[in-house]
This record gives structure tokens, sequence and C-alpha cells, in this order.
């Protein structure tokens, strides 16, 4: 380890010698000599000798015209010749030294991976033996101190690295780990603080640390309250170690346990009740209970056994109510995690009921979610209540998609998730689309939006767009809704398809034609929200199947679509001008129907002078561009202000470049479909626009 006094004493050094070759070269002849006087001294204390003698008791007054005759000059320049030699020396001497602190940070890391923090604390040591001033091994010592619990030396460790870098974010957070450690909260957030004012943008990651921060001082504060209140003598605090005791006598009849279980709920409705709960090892004696451990794993089946289990598990919930620490133990528990994700399906319902209690008070909160998400089995806990959903049985379903949503909004469940997926969730929301019954409306809903959250993630968005079995379910589900005047559900599995269908895949084109056929009966629906939104799935889908597109047009979706367009609402101009840029790309019919309702094109006009969204008026303009290759075209818009509005676009300062690559491209073919075009071109000084825009296209 380096000691500041050393490091302090190199760095004075340098700035002296710095300070000196200053001084040497100084106008001042008074600075001069003295300066002279002060190399003389360093170059006596060197190994190598110098030749030149100063008589340094007389002032030379009379300076030299020639300074490469004065001696003093040639003090300066072998003064100047043994310093680079030094710096050199010295620069090499570092490279060598940092290799082998290299090598020792490398073994730390490996010793670090395999949980041999000792090892690691000792690479580190060599390594900072041979370089003091490498701020990572600063930084790794910590982490592995910290891991050791030795939570001062980390922090020393945290300082050298900030003098290294007074902006190194991990000896911030090593820091503040070290001193949470120690239970010196202030201290630890200040240290994670900073680390947003460095880095504003671990803005999240900070507020994790921050919320842990304040957990474990709760859970400080808890204890020690607790603790008071047990040493008073108050009859429930000192009531729950007397019970827990009783409760830990083996081999008892189940109805025995059940007695105590329920006095001891009783007497943890409170903060302190159970704070005593969780520091007299409460959580060990029922989980180590062999009869209680038996009932929760569902191997007896008797009716005291299934009481029994509902008793462990509103007791669980009870003390897990309003207490992070509490919840963070029970999750340690092997026989709790397991059994909480095996009784969600129990025939019994008392026994169900509970446990989707104690599920849904994990799912409410942001750190009840993180902890079941990291210790519970998902895909079996998703198939699990994904089968109480498709199979309803006393409103269990309400509150199973209840906490599916929940965790649905946390990606690191998505990320969980994507292995697997099929069986825990596909098949059974194929199964349930194929039963929609009036009374399963509002719970499809609920779980179409939850897929719909999923499905934010990449892998398993790509992985369902790429599910026969999942395009044939929705396929049937939209027929079924169309039938039955479902519209809420109707509305949400759009949604959905519109969010699939962003994703090229053979299922989406072998069901494509089919889908399209929906959607065009579905345009003629009296709800512009399903209009709006089964124009959204047409503009996804048609860009996958040429068989569509035809479809679509022979349907008359052109006049519809020109209609749509002479709407105000953004949603559904957006998804209108791309189903027709689609159409007019693909088809010379379908550019014959659009000018025919339109000969002067003054809806695609209208959108590119007013629209504030790229989208659209990039959508516009390519549906232009294909629009002038039919004959005539061109001509019939000589006298417009055309050409102006595409070289604004062309010339715009825009976030996309299709924008400027559209309206560039438009230009071009309508000024060779009409050539007279070109003199408005030339007035605008546009052609030296699309010269610009060459390198885009």
């Amino acid at each position: 380890m380096a000691k500041p006094e050393e490091c302090e004493s190199v760095l004075k050094n340098v700035d002296q010698i710095s300070q000196l070759v200053v001084d040497l070269q100084s106008s001042d002849a008074e600075v001069q000599q003295k300066a002279m006087a002060k190399a003389d001294c360093y170059i006596a204390a060197m190994d190598q000798p110098c030749r030149t003698k100063v008589n340094k008791t007389t002032i030379n007054t009379n300076l030299p015209l020639q300074p490469s005759l004065s001696p003093q000059n040639e003090t300066l320049e072998n003064f100047m010749k043994i310093t680079e030699k030094e710096a050199e020396d010295r620069r090499v001497k570092r490279m060598t030294k940092m290799k082998k602190a290299t090598a020792h940070k490398d073994k730390g890391n490996e010793a670090y991976a395999q949980e041999d923090y000792e090892t690691a604390v000792k690479y580190y040591s060599d390594g900072l033996a041979e370089l003091k001033d490498m701020q990572p091994l600063y930084t790794n010592h910590a982490q592995a101190y910290i891991k050791l619990g030795k939570f001062r030396e980390a922090i020393s460790d945290c300082e050298f690295a900030l003098k290294c870098d007074k902006r190194c974010i991990k000896a911030y957070l090593h820091m503040g780990k070290a001193y949470l450690g120690l239970k010196k909260y202030s201290e630890a957030r200040n240290c994670f603080e900073k680390i947003q004012e460095i880095e504003p943008g671990r803005k999240k990651m900070v507020k994790e640390y921050l919320d842990l921060v304040n957990l474990e001082e709760e859970k400080e504060t808890q204890e020690i309250n607790a603790k008071e209140e047990f040493n008073k003598g108050g009859r429930k605090a000192t009531a729950v170690p007397q019970l827990l005791e009783k409760l830990s006598m083996p081999s008892r009849m189940p109805l025995y346990y059940c007695g105590g279980l329920e006095i001891l709920t009783q007497a943890v409705t409170e903060c302190t009740g159970r704070t005593l709960f969780r520091l007299n090892n409460g959580f060990s004696i029922i989980s180590s209970n062999d009869t209680v451990k038996s009932c929760l794993l569902q191997k007896t089946n008797d009716p005291d056994s299934q009481e029994l289990c509902v008793s462990v598990l509103k007791l669980w919930r009870v003390i897990c109510c309003e207490n992070d620490e509490n919840q963070k133990m029970l999750m340690a528990c092997p026989v709790a995690r397991q059994s909480v994700v095996l009784l969600v399906t129990s025939e019994h319902v008392a026994v169900w009921e509970e446990c989707l209690a104690l599920l849904c008070l994990y799912s409410k909160m942001l750190h009840g979610r993180l902890l079941a998400i990291g210790n519970l089995n998902l895909h079996m806990l998703v198939k699990n209540l994904m089968l109480c959903i498709s199979e309803p049985k006393q409103q269990r379903e309400n509150t199973a998609v209840y906490i599916l949503k929940n965790f649905t909004a946390e990606d690191r469940f998505c990320i969980l998730l994507r292995n697997g997926l099929k069986d825990s969730v596909t098949s059974p929301f194929a199964k349930l689309l194929r039963n929609i019954s009036k009374s399963s409306q509002h719970i499809l809903q609920s779980v179409v939006s939850a897929l719909g959250c999923l499905a934010r993630d990449d892998v398993i968005r790509q992985s369902l767009a790429h599910d026969q079995q999942c395009w044939q379910a929705l396929l049937e589900a939209i027929r079924y809704c169309c039938v039955s005047e479902y519209k809420e559900v109707l509305y949400v599995i759009l949604g959905l398809i519109i969010n699939l269908t962003a994703v090229t895949s053979p299922a989406i084109q072998k069901h494509a034609v089919s889908l399209s056929d929906c959607c065009l009966g579905l345009l003629k629906d009296t709800e512009g929200r399903i209009i709006t939104r089964a124009t959204g799935v047409l503009g996804n889908i048609l860009q996958q199947s040429p068989e569509a597109v035809h479809l679509v047009i022979q349907g008359k979706a052109i006049q519809t679509m020109c209609r749509l367009l002479k709407g105000t609402e953004p949603a559904t101009t957006k998804y209108a001008i791309k189903t027709l840029t689609v159409c007019t790309g693909a088809s010379d019919l379908a550019r014959e129907e659009l000018v025919k309702s339109d000969k002067k094109l003054s809806i695609l006009r209208h959108l590119l002078s007013s629209s504030c969204y790229e989208m659209i008026s990039g959508n516009a303009a390519l549906c232009l561009a294909h629009c002038f290759e039919l004959e005539g075209v061109a001509t019939c818009l000589l006298g417009t202000d055309i050409v102006l509005q595409l070289l604004r676009h062309a010339a715009g300062d825009t976030k996309r470049t299709a924008v400027q690559k559209n309206a560039a491209i438009a230009l071009g073919k309508l000024c060779r479909s009409e050539p007279r075009h070109v003199h408005k071109l030339r007035e605008l000084h546009g052609l030296e626009i699309l010269h610009a825009c060459v390198k885009i296209i």
C-alpha cells in the first residue's frame, strides 16, 4: 500500500524540477544564477558526474551575447540531458511496473470471480506494491474488502482511488456500500448522490441504492424499537419468542401448530411484533418444522394439514405486510419459495386464496417484485397463474391477472421469461383466446395488456411474432369478437397485433391475407378507435404480403384511406398514410385509384406542408413519388407549390434522413416526368439542394 506522504513527496519533487527549468530560462540574471546553483545541487546528488564548475559566490552581470559559449548554458544543457534521461528511465520503469501490476490485477479478478476474496485482496495488494497510483487496483481492492466485511479498509481504498481520479464512479459506489455496511447512512447517501452529480444518466441505479439505504436504516430503527419494547416487558412483545419456542417443538399434531400460529398471527399485527418474529429466527422455525413443511409442499392432503397450510400462509402475509426486511427473509427460505409457486393451483379454496394474497402483496411494490423475480421459479409461477386465468374458479382469475400485470412491468421479469415462453405463456394464451365468453371479456383485456408489456422485450416480441399457434388463435379471436360485438377485447387485440406485426416473420406472412380481410371489414366499423387500429394493422401487414396488398386494393381501401386522411386524428393519419404508401409502392392500380379520387393530390400536398410529424410527411413525399410515375400527374401539378414544398423537406434539418431522401426522390421523379418543373427548381436553387441530398440517397 502506498503511503500518502510518499506520493506527496514525489509530486513535490516534480513540481520543484519543473519550476527550476523555467527559472534557468529566465531573462533575469539573478533568477537564472540562483536556479543554476540549485541545479548543481541536484546534479551533485545524481550518480552521473558533472564536468561544469561554477563559482557560486560570483554573479556575472555581463552575460555573453552567444549563449552557446556561456558556462551557464552548458550547465543548463547538461542538466536537461540528464533530466530527459531520467524521465525516459522513469517511463520504462513505469511500463514495467504497469505490466506487473496488471498481471496481479488479473489474478485478483480471477480469484474474486471464484469468490476467494482473501486471495483477491492479496493479489490486489501485490499490484499496488508495484504501482501506487493505479486506480482500478484500489476500487477492486475495496470491492474485495467489502465482501470480507472490512468496510473501513474499503473506504480507505476508495479515498486513494479518488486521489487518482476524482470522478471515479466505482470509488463512490464502493465507498457508499462500505458506509452502508458500517450503518453510516448519511455518508452512504452522499456517496450515491455524488454518482448522479457526475453522471446524471445513472439516475435509476442511484435510486436503487438510495432505496437500499432507506431500507437498511428502517430495518435498524425497527430492531432498536422492538428490542426496547421487549425489554420493557410488553405482553405482545414477550409473547412472540414464547410462541416461537412452543412452535419449534417437533412431531406435534397439525392442529397444535394451527392453534399456535393463529395466536402468533394476532401477536405480530404491528411493526414491533413483526420485527421480533424476525429477530427470534421465526422464519427458520416455521419452515424447518417437518409437519409444516409436509403441508406446504402438499405431501399430505387431509383437512387438518390444509388448515395448517392456510395458517402458515396467513402468518407469512401478515409479517411481510409493510415490512421489506421480512419480505426479503421469507424469500430466503427454500420451502417458502417452492410452496408459494406450487400452492397457486391448489384445489383447496382457502389455500390458493391465501397464496394469491401473499403473491399480491409482493407484486404491489417495486421492492417486493424484485425479490420475487429474483427468487421464484418464474416459468412455473406464470404457467400456474395462466392456469388460474384460463380455468376460472371463484374469481381466482382476477387476482391472478392482477399479479401477472404487476410483474410484467419489470424488464427483469421479461428477460427471465425469454426461454420457455411457449410452455408458460404462449400456449395458455392461445387457449384463452379460443375460449372467449361474455364473462371472460374483462379478464382477457388484462391478459392481452400484460402480453403487450412482455412484448416490449425484443426477444419475446420476436418469439410471439414467429409463433404459428399464437397467430391462428389471434385470427380466430378477431373473427369471434367481430361476430359477438366484443369491442373492448377487439381493441386490445388489434393493439397487440400492431406491436407484433412490426416484426417480419413467416407466420405473419402466412396469415396476412386472412388478417387483411378481417381489417377490411373493420374499416366499416362505427367506432373510430377500431378503424384506427385496423388501419394500423394493415400498414404493417401489407409490407409483408403482395397478396394482401392486392386484396386490400380490390376491397376499395384506397378510397377509405383518402377519407381517413381528411381527419385530424394523428394516429389515424399516421396509419392511413403508411397503408396508402405501401399500396401505391406495390401497385399501379393503387396509384390510379388515388389519382382518380384526388387528381391534384391535394390531400398528400396538404400533409406535406401541414404535418408536424416526420413519419407522416416522409410517407406523404414517398407516396407522391409513386404517383409521379403515372403519366400526366406531374403536368397537373404545374402552377402549384409542389416544388417548394418538396424542397423544404429535402433541405430541412430533420432527425430522420428518410424524410429528406423521400422528398429528394419525389423531386427527381417530378422533374423527369414533367421537365417544366426544372425551371422552378432552378429559381429556388433546388439543383444545389438535390446535389447535397445525393449523399443521403
